[in-house]
């Protein structure tokens, strides 16, 4: 029997810091709520906003996968690692934190917001050997198509990571319908809408609303708006 969760974007937990405007549809830092930990092993699902010229300092991280996706601005990253870097929108970067890390997080435009996606994943594999990866896609190849951006796999499409994940982006024209098969028995699916409206199964979601599912292996999804986007994020539902 499939089972399903539905988290509407107005009830996120919220924290204005000035420079920086989050909202977390997990519990997170001051926003703890009992019902909202995690969706399997996703952790962690905050929407950014980050002021020009401002950015997170630097802070440790270990034994988690983290993910994070540009939505607009670009954001410049250093680590203990020693690696530097900018992504943008287009690019995706994971980080194994394993064993611990270091890192900040930076909008060097002083004049430009940056929106972000900050993901946590529970990885499969304690202690690893910390690692950096980024990588630029091609977003035409999401159009009415889900684009994978991360699996298990070093080999496979998108970056990878430590855990039997597999997270594909799509931006769809009105009414176009598609299904996602999941790949893996015991996954669940955590759909995370980033522009427009969708009918998932026959449940309406919107912009920011996020829609759990699982106890299922195949989903039907369509677009109810004109350059509606998508973030689906399957994950393993046991810690």
């Amino acid at each position: 029997m499939e089972n399903t969760i539905l988290h509407k974007a107005n009830t996120r937990g919220h924290a204005n810091h000035g420079w920086l405007d989050s909202h977390h549809t997990f519990s997170f830092a001051n926003y703890h709520n009992p019902d909202r930990m995690h969706f399997g092993v996703l952790r962690v699902l905050n929407d950014d906003r980050v002021d020009g010229g401002m950015g997170f300092g630097k802070h440790p991280h270990d034994n988690m996968e983290i993910i994070s996706i540009p939505l607009e601005g670009d954001l410049e990253h250093q680590d203990s690692m020693g690696n530097t870097a900018v992504i943008s929108k287009g690019d995706i970067q994971v980080m194994s934190a394993g064993t611990g890390i270091f890192h900040s997080e930076y909008n060097k435009n002083k004049e430009k917001l940056t929106k972000f996606l900050q993901i946590w994943v529970y990885p499969n594999k304690k202690n690893v050997t910390p690692r950096y990866d980024q990588i630029t896609l091609n977003e035409a190849e999401r159009h009415n198509n889900l684009q994978q951006i991360i699996s298990p796999n070093p080999d496979d499409a998108g970056v990878w990571i430590h855990q039997d994940a597999w997270f594909h982006l799509g931006k769809f024209d009105k009414d176009f319908v598609t299904s996602y098969d999941l790949k893996k028995s015991g996954n669940g699916i955590y759909a995370f809408i980033l522009k427009g409206d969708f009918k998932i199964g026959n449940i309406d979601v919107n912009e920011r609303d996020g829609l759990g599912i699982w106890d299922t292996q195949n989903i039907r999804i369509q677009a109810l708006s004109e350059d509606a986007e998508i973030l689906l994020m399957e994950v393993p539902m046991s810690l």
